[in-house]
């Protein structure tokens, strides 16, 4: 049957409750009885505190409890002993949310310091390899590089990066008869719920977690951090619902950050342009409490064809908060030293970059040895180049101005795992013909709710108005963490088997019985339209067959997961980025005048979804590129540009002209609606495509991010 709303552009289902401000985000739930709650957070990076004064605070009108006792809580960090600063200390809770703000104040604390760390460049502190990142080798990498014709060799660094939606973490606790209901930005309800029971030593059936509406992620939401347990102990002390915002500042030190990151990449190739040797070493910084790794050496090993390659990942354990999850996490930063490294390449054996690329497709996964599902990063290519105009580049860097300004053009690669993890979800029809679904995911922006709704109507046979897709609740069939760009793939794979099902069963349910215009049919032979079953001119409903029957709806609750899918094939999403900048040699002003990429993601649920989710890649890989980077205070690890005032994001005016494009095919060994992960990916490419082009613009390489004014000049 052929589909009639997966494919088509709709709009989000919930645009007009966002725009219109009917849609509750976590701390605007009105809840009877409410309390406010404000972490007061420690100042020191390393050490314990020895005396806290909480007298002045609760002399404040308002001020009802100081909680300072976390002893009996199971956090990610030690409780006894500060090991970051920003800590939480105490929580006050007040009638108010300024009494609360204005008793935090008040709470003094004296400390006993340690020696800290704060800086991963110390030399004195010892890197460490992480148990899941063992290094890597295939081939000799040595021996190939020592050998090869042609030579690059760079040493890169990136900042630290801190999340930045618009919602700040939020969280309403509130205990009824021993449970506990949190309304919380989280991207994982589930996860959220068994965080905060192992927190507080509480049975995970005892926690259900609402999360309908956020406000953006970009991995911030994906652990549960100590403002959401502390919300719900705070509420379980004083017998009464308590909420919790973190302030902006809060949010720098109060949860995960993308870490800064040293790497070198080597590359050796052959004078035709054929690369032999990739060395790849990298270190990023961590907590000393808890390891936290990603995937920075997944492309280097992976993307191209080299025999010869070997990958060497590290941590550096220092006081700081651990880092998390951000958006492309790993693949991002691993990504741009591949990528800077192969344009260095291909301008020292003047050829193009795009065709140094095709010179190095692999025919296969060479890590895995298993073969890709699908991989059209050659279309990718062509119709990225065809559509930004790349045949116009100059390949001699500096040699295209404008009037005082330097033109420059550049691309890059763009590569992500193709995730998808066990999922489930319920389907029920109504009497009166509607349908809803229901899954534990979120929706933090993309549009999950729309395309899932998109499926869902086309697995039923039902016009998409007639499907109502429930979301943001940990009550609901089991699903996957929001985030790594399994999504869709997986709830969108769960509700497209449940759905299926149940159409099933109305199918069985109508041939079998003797009242139905369908009995004695060939349930293969029934086709559903629109609410209607039919076959060879006989006609029924989904609302007759529920009629007869006497039910007021009939629902399924199915599963899906991926399976050995992955020990049998290599599924990646795959792009081609490129970038035109411009750089005022006076100023060493870089602004990106436009970008345009191809992408091989699978089949595209909503085109219109994902051309917007392109566009956000871009946006982040903008910031990333020039403007974003993590200032600490090593005296005592405060980070010194906790607020938007003072850590730059790219604004209207640095986003002129971005588009993208998306290759018509589908991945159907992956998963059975075809879908690859698309979140991720459309940030992978984009620094190192402006990289490349201020190297186009000026004949400068630059291998530190963000991109410097000064580092022009």
């Amino acid at each position: 049957m052929a589909t009639t709303a997966v494919g088509q552009p709709l709009s989000r289902v919930d645009a007009r409750r966002k725009v219109t401000g009917t849609a509750t985000y976590s701390a605007e739930h009105r809840i009877e009885g409410l309390l406010y709650g404000v972490i007061v957070n420690g100042t020191v990076a390393r050490g314990t505190v020895s005396r806290i004064s909480v007298d002045a605070a609760l002399g404040h009108p308002g001020v009802l409890r100081v909680l300072t006792d976390f002893g009996k809580l199971q956090l990610a960090h030690p409780v006894d002993r500060l090991a970051f600063y920003g800590q939480p200390i105490a929580v006050v809770v007040a009638e108010t949310l300024e009494a609360a703000t204005h008793g935090a104040s008040l709470v003094e604390a004296t400390y006993e310091r340690q020696d800290a760390v704060t800086d991963f460049d110390d030399p004195d502190i010892p890197s460490q390899t992480p148990e899941d990142e063992p290094d890597y080798s295939r081939g000799d990498p040595a021996g190939a590089l020592a050998s090869a014709q042609v030579k690059v060799d760079l040493e890169l660094t990136s900042a630290r990066e801190n999340h930045n939606p618009i919602e700040l973490p939020s969280t309403i606790a509130r205990w009824q008869d021993g449970r506990l209901t949190l309304w919380d930005k989280t991207q994982w309800s589930q996860g959220a719920a068994r965080t905060v029971a192992g927190a507080l030593g509480i049975a995970v059936t005892d926690v259900r977690v609402h999360n309908e509406f956020l406000g953006g992620g970009f991995g911030s939401g994906i652990q549960t951090y100590d403002h959401v347990v502390l919300a719900a102990f705070a509420a379980r002390e004083v017998n009464r619902p308590v909420k919790v915002v973190l302030t902006r500042r809060q949010f720098y030190y109060g949860t995960g950050f993308r870490p800064a990151s040293r790497h070198r990449m080597a590359l050796g190739s052959t004078a035709a342009g054929r690369v032999s040797a990739l060395v790849y070493e990298v270190r990023i910084e961590n907590a000393r409490y808890r390891t936290y790794t990603d995937g920075l050496t997944d492309l280097p090993k992976f993307l191209y064809g080299v025999p010869n390659t070997s990958t060497a990942y590290r941590i550096t354990p220092i006081d700081v908060h651990s880092p998390a999850s951000m958006r492309g996490p790993g693949v991002v930063l691993g990504n741009f030293a591949l990528e800077t490294a192969m344009d260095q390449l291909a301008h020292e054996l003047a050829v193009d970059p795009v065709e140094l690329r095709l010179r190095n497709e692999p025919t296969q996964d060479e890590v895995s040895q298993l073969p890709f599902s699908t991989r059209k990063l050659r279309e990718c290519y062509q119709t990225g180049a065809r559509r930004f105009g790349w045949s116009r580049r100059r390949a001699k860097p500096g040699s295209r101005t404008e009037g005082d300004l330097l033109i420059g053009m550049g691309m890059a690669t763009a590569s992500y795992h193709n995730n998808r993890r066990d999922s489930s979800a319920r389907a029920r029809i109504h009497a009166d013909g509607t349908a809803e679904v229901f899954a534990a995911s979120a929706d933090m922006g993309p549009g999950t709710t729309t395309s899932v709704m998109q499926v869902a109507a086309d697995a039923l046979g039902l016009p998409a108005s007639a499907v109502t897709v429930r979301l943001g609740d940990s009550s609901y069939p089991t699903a996957p963490l929001h985030a790594a760009a399994c999504t869709m793939a997986s709830v969108g794979s769960a509700a497209h088997t449940t759905c299926n099902a149940l159409k099933a069963e109305f199918i069985r349910r109508a041939v079998a019985d003797p009242n139905s215009p369908l009995h004695g049919a060939n349930p293969a032979d029934v086709q559903v339209r629109d609410g209607q079953l039919e076959t060879s001119g006989a006609r029924d409903t989904y609302r007759d067959i529920l009629r007869r029957a006497g039910l007021p709806s009939l629902d399924i609750t199915g599963n899906w997961g991926p399976g050995d899918a992955d020990s049998r094939i290599s599924t990646y999403g795959y792009g081609a980025v490129f970038a035109e900048v411009s750089v005022d040699p006076l100023l060493g002003l870089v602004r990106v005048r436009r970008i345009f990429a191809a992408y091989d993601v699978g089949r595209v649920i909503s085109p219109k979804l994902a051309h917007s989710q392109a566009i956000g890649g871009m946006v982040g890989g903008i910031g990333m590129a020039l403007l974003e980077g993590t200032v600490t205070d090593h005296r005592d690890g405060r980070i010194v540009n906790a607020s938007l005032a003072d850590y730059l994001v790219p604004v209207n005016a640095d986003v002129l002209d971005l588009d993208a494009a998306f290759i018509n095919t589908e991945d159907p060994q992956a998963d059975p609606i075809g879908v690859k992960g698309l979140g991720e990916i459309t940030i992978v490419g984009v620094a190192p495509a402006i990289g490349n082009a201020v190297f186009n613009a000026t004949g400068k390489r630059l291998t530190d991010l963000p991109i410097r004014p000064e580092a022009l000049l």
